[in-house]
């Protein structure tokens, strides 16, 4: 029985499942995993974003191929996304709970053998090694039969488990309501990659084309190898993320703020449209990632590095396109991670914020002047109610019509705003969680 410091995690034997591997020399620790475990770390304990730790797992000169680094970031994000089934499926093998690194490790395993295609044999080997090169010894006799039984059964573990509702906390499932199921079926899946082409652009070849008219290739594209990507004429963006700047119907000749603006999507939309931008963003790194990104798509614009609430223009704008931080729960499929860093009670702060960015958007308007409020979060507090909210204070609601939305117009409310979910598009490949609204200053 494996212990650590007299603690020890036994195995609840079934013998109804067979192991079924013959026993074998267990391979060294290879850089996927290690680099995969150390984000896991990262992100559960250290409450880092999944992007932020893969970058201090496998920092630059490291030696970790790129290979190697997309398969970590594959093996952390499907155990992030379906936690909650594999914690169900880990359970009946285990008689107590193992310390918090070791169940890491085992879920690493699980998630390999049910859902990555993972052969047995490597899937086990490796989980067992990197307990042995992580100080963690007397626990890989525990690995080793808890996962020969998991690939023994293979997908007959996860046979009377609700899947999705497993996976997605209890908060998030209650807070979405009666879409809850469609969104967390759709998470499962990793999200395509959508492109917004610059004004005239051709589709790359081997694309599929939207009725938003964005361009759609599959999960796992790399986009620096699309034809046409040198030369700025298309940038990333997905579908549902597209539709705010569209919905502010920018004008040849108008100036416009895009406040919040890294990385710059909303911005090059409008910039492409012929209207005057100014980009505002307070972080001086995310400002300079937004310059690189429209420096590549040949688009000038004037940027400005400053607290959007405090920020004023030097006259009255035509138009404010606010996409305002949030809890990001719309771009789960992209950043499985926020399923298990964002709480509810992390909501007021942003709702404040919110408020006060749609407030100060508001005072920087002409008479007559549109804002668009947009959050890629599926959460009412961050949508529907900061709506009804700016109504409030005097911003006139301009729902946005039919015609606007009639390439998608299942994500019209009934109050004419703009509500986009994974759930949506299922035939196509989804898309990201959107809310927008437009106002008009009195």
């Amino acid at each position: 029985m494996p212990s650590v410091a007299g603690h020890c995690v036994p195995v609840r034997m079934n013998k109804r499942l067979s192991p079924g591997l013959p026993r074998a020399p267990a391979p060294a620790s290879d850089p996927t995993r290690a680099v995969a475990f150390d984000v896991l770390v990262a992100v559960l304990e250290r409450r880092r974003p999944i992007e932020d730790a893969l970058d201090g797992a496998d920092p630059a000169g490291s030696g970790v191929s790129s290979r190697d680094r997309a398969a970590a970031h594959r093996l952390a994000a499907t155990v992030l996304r379906r936690m909650g089934t594999l914690d169900a499926v880990l359970e009946p093998f285990l008689a107590r709970a193992p310390p918090p690194r070791v169940r890491l490790a085992l879920l690493m395993g699980a998630a390999q053998l049910l859902f990555l295609d993972t052969p047995a044999h490597a899937a086990v080997g490796t989980i067992v090694s990197l307990l042995r090169a992580r100080g963690l010894s007397p626990f890989s006799g525990l690995a080793n039969a808890v996962l020969r039984r998991i690939a023994g059964a293979g997908t007959a573990s996860l046979e009377g488990l609700d899947g999705p509702r497993l996976d997605v906390p209890a908060w998030l499932w209650s807070s979405w309501g009666a879409s809850a199921r469609r969104i967390a079926e759709a998470l499962v899946r990793e999200a395509p990659l959508d492109l917004s082409l610059a004004p005239g652009a051709a589709a790359p070849e081997g694309g599929l084309v939207l009725p938003t008219s964005s361009v759609r290739f599959p999960a796992g594209t790399a986009v620096s190898g699309l034809a046409g990507y040198d030369d700025g004429l298309f940038w990333v963006q997905d579908a549902a993320a597209a539709m705010p700047a569209r919905l502010l119907a920018p004008r040849a000749g108008e100036r416009i703020a895009d406040l919040c603006a890294a990385p710059g999507g909303k911005t090059a939309q409008l910039a492409a449209s012929g209207v005057q931008v100014v980009a505002v963003e307070r972080d001086d790194r995310r400002l300079s990632r937004l310059r690189r990104n429209l420096g590549r798509l040949r688009l000038e614009v004037e940027t400005v590095c400053a607290d959007a609430t405090l920020w004023t223009p030097p006259e009255p704008l035509d138009a404010v396109l606010l996409d305002a931080p949030c809890s990001a729960t719309g771009t789960v499929r992209r950043h499985p991670d926020v399923l298990r860093l964002k709480r509810a009670s992390d909501l007021p702060a942003l709702v404040e914020g919110q408020d006060r960015l749609i407030a100060a958007a508001a005072r920087m308007l002409r008479p007559g002047g549109r804002l668009v409020y947009a959050v890629c979060s599926m959460q009412p507090e961050e949508g529907l109610l900061r709506a009804e909210q700016a109504a409030r204070t005097g911003l006139r609601p301009d729902p946005f019509t039919p015609g606007e939305l009639a390439a998608m117009p299942e994500a019209r409310t009934a109050e004419g705003w703009l509500r986009t979910h994974p759930g949506l598009w299922p035939e196509l490949g989804g898309m990201d969680g959107f809310f927008a609204a437009r106002f008009v200053r009195a």
